[in-house]
C-alpha cells in the first residue's frame, strides 16, 4: 500500500501533447507510485494539484487481468468520480495486487475561482497505453480525451 501524504512535488509526472488530446505519464519505484504520479498528471491537465485540498475521499475498486487495463480502468474511474461528484483530487492511496486495484482519492468540490479549471477530461484512451517497467522504473501512461 502506498499513501500519498507527501507534497505532490515528491512524485514525478509529466504531460505531453498528442494531436488534439493530452498525454499523461507517471514514474515511480513501484507500480503504486507510478499510479499515484499518473493520477497527479491527470489532475494537472485540469488544474494545479497543489491548489486542491484533500478534505473528502472517494473509494475506487478496479479488477482486470493486466496492469495496462487496470491503469485504464483506474483513470476512467477517477474521471467518472470527478464528473459525478464535482470533485478534484490531490492525494491518493493505492493497493495493487493483480487482478485487483483498490484505491482512495482525496480532494474537494470544484471551486472555479480557486481551481480555475482549464479543460474537462472526457476519458482515458487506449492510445499509447502503457503500465510497466523500463529498467528499475515503473511508468504509467496514456492519452486522455479532452
Amino acid at each position: 500500500m502506498n499513501i500519498n501524504k507527501q507534497p505532490t512535488t515528491s512524485y514525478r509526472w509529466e504531460t505531453f501533447s498528442h494531436m488534439a488530446d493530452i498525454g499523461i505519464r507517471g514514474f515511480g519505484n513501484s507500480p503504486e507510485e507510478a499510479l499515484i504520479a499518473v493520477s497527479l498528471a491527470l489532475i494537472s491537465v485540469i488544474t494545479d494539484p497543489q491548489k486542491v485540498s484533500p478534505t473528502s475521499s472517494v473509494s475506487i475498486i478496479c479488477q482486470d487481468d493486466s496492469y495496462d487495463l487496470l491503469l485504464y480502468d483506474w483513470l476512467n474511474c477517477l474521471i467518472f468520480k470527478m464528473a459525478t461528484e464535482n470533485m478534484l483530487f490531490s492525494a491518493f492511496e493505492v493497493e495493487l495486487h493483480l487482478p485487483f486495484l483498490r484505491g482512495t482519492a482525496w480532494g474537494e468540490t470544484v471551486d472555479r475561482e480557486k481551481h480555475n479549471p482549464a479543460v474537462e477530461v472526457k476519458g482515458a484512451t487506449f492510445t499509447e497505453l502503457f503500465f510497466g517497467q523500463n529498467g528499475n522504473q515503473w511508468i504509467a501512461q496514456c492519452i486522455v480525451d479532452v
